[in-house]
């Protein structure tokens, strides 16, 4: 089998926020750049991939154009060896790598060969990276951000649980000066409305100093997080080890790394209790397993960050899977999505990613 075309195009998501109807800014959009590779003997893998927040605005051209340029290397190589197709394209590149636009690209093709070698063996994803679930605990997320007002939180958190969803996560560093009794008040404000049964999470996005995420954090441990998510700046190894050691609450980090050298960084200096890695930050699939085994080797659970579709698969193919962040943005691209079931995802039978893009969706959203 060898890879014989590559069919590459950028999607203009709508931007919405469906799990509780919170508000969304005037003609915002969700970039995403989606990818086909063709083997001669028919099958065909599909991968995706898209920056940061999916905020791609004027500069998804270049990653549209990094993914074609890339993808055009791969053809007449056999998709199967996934190491020799991904090494070749590292090579090529020289020094680009290994973060930046280089990881967002490659990662769309990564992910396009392993839902090729799923067609091709007749096995889901899951499977092939170890099968060791068949259900998944997903949380939701997005539907309690920062820039919401406290009445809406209120009334929006009860809505995820009658959702079905036993986990949901809140963000902090609330917008214009941090300011310790607005955080607690938020905090406070959402744990009341949910009850003390349900996990909630929080999410920072690095927007405290050390100091703040301890004196915040210590304020807000009578609200039972279940973990604190990039309380500071990402690379601040030895600080985000102080938090971790002055909290009794887990702190979960990692989605801001690219590739797997800045988590062992992470994994040795203690950083994290809970590892957060990002599918296109890690380069793929690829790199996201060997992330994922390398904290397993430092006892350190593993989460998802976005993409639901596809981190169902991992994190219930792995034996330190935590639990899967569902956020629906790129869930509109989909024919199917996973279904979901008392708070937990079913993972997909179908071979591959057992995804299929929405020909709909794809025709009135291309960027032409």
């Amino acid at each position: 089998m060898i890879i014989t075309h590559a069919r590459v195009q950028t999607i203009r998501l709508p931007a919405v926020e469906p799990l509780a109807g919170g508000p969304v800014a005037p003609g915002a959009s969700r970039d995403i750049v989606t990818l086909t590779l063709g083997t001669d003997d028919g099958i065909e893998g599909i991968g995706l991939t898209y920056y940061g927040g999916f905020y791609g605005g004027p500069v998804i051209a270049s990653l549209t154009s990094m993914v074609e340029q890339l993808s055009a290397l791969v053809i007449g190589m056999d998709p199967l060896r996934i190491e020799a197709v991904i090494g070749k394209l590292r090579l090529l590149s020289g020094n680009l790598g290994p973060g930046g636009v280089f990881a967002h690209a490659i990662a769309a093709i990564d992910i396009a060969l392993w839902d090729i070698k799923g067609k091709a063996t007749n096995l889901s994803l899951a499977k092939l990276v170890g099968g060791h679930r068949d259900r998944v605990v997903t949380y939701a997320s997005g539907a309690l951000m920062r820039g919401y007002t406290n009445e809406h939180c209120a009334k929006a958190a009860p809505k995820l649980v009658e959702k079905g969803f036993r986990q949901m996560k809140m963000q902090l560093a609330l917008p214009g000066n941090t300011n310790p009794l607005r955080e607690v008040e938020r905090a406070r404000l959402i744990r009341e409305a949910i009850g003390p049964d349900i996990d909630l999470m929080c999410d920072v996005n690095q927007h405290w100093s050390v100091h703040q995420a301890i004196d915040i954090g210590k304020r807000i441990e009578d609200v039972h997080l279940y973990w604190i998510e990039d309380v500071t700046a990402h690379d601040d190894f030895a600080g985000l080890a102080r938090v971790a050691d002055a909290l009794s609450t887990p702190v979960a980090g990692g989605e801001y790394a690219y590739g797997a050298v800045p988590f062992r960084h992470m994994l040795e200096a203690r950083s994290v209790d809970i590892a957060m890695i990002d599918l296109m930050r890690a380069g793929g699939i690829t790199p996201w397993l060997k992330i994922a085994g390398m904290c397993e080797a430092f006892n350190v659970a593993v989460v998802s960050h976005v993409l639901p579709e596809l981190h169902v698969h991992l994190i219930a193919g792995i034996p330190n899977g935590l639990t899967v962040e569902y956020i629906a943005w790129s869930l509109p691209l989909w024919e199917e999505i996973p279904v979901m079931a008392k708070g937990e995802l079913v993972v997909p039978e179908k071979p591959g990613l057992g995804l299929t893009f929405n020909r709909e969706i794809i025709r009135r959203y291309g960027v032409v």
